[in-house]
């Protein structure tokens, strides 16, 4: 989600206390982004990483591409080194405070945009 003003965030992190606190507010930058992911995951928990650059971190290419793997009645979903049970009540935003981010076209086929900026 574009969002120059901060207002997708605030919708989202509002949706996610709704839900019962279901939502992960992380950053790009974490250190712990992936072993947080890891763990949301298959609990089905809500993500939301907030200010994100022109530039997605590729570790996150298999969520965006939604690369699973069925094993028996589950699916599961290799993040970095590790096997992940897929939970379907899992749900993943990704915003950035650019006013005009230009994405890749790579990137931009993997998300649908959402562009919350306020014009005149």
């Amino acid at each position: 989600m574009i969002d120059p003003q901060t207002q997708a965030n605030k919708f989202i992190k509002n949706l996610g206390k709704a839900e019962g606190d279901c939502l992960n507010v992380l950053k790009q930058t974490d250190k712990t982004l992936i072993k947080n992911l890891e763990i949301a995951i298959p609990m089905g928990k809500w993500v939301l990483i907030e200010n994100i650059g022109e530039s997605i971190d590729p570790a996150l290419e298999p969520i965006l591409l939604k690369n699973f793997v069925k094993q028996g009645t589950s699916y599961y979903l290799k993040l970095g080194d590790k096997s992940i049970q897929w939970n379907d009540e899992f749900k993943f935003y990704l915003t950035t405070t650019l006013p005009n981010p230009h994405y890749s076209p790579e990137t931009s086929v993997k998300v649908s945009i959402l562009n919350f900026a306020i014009t005149p």
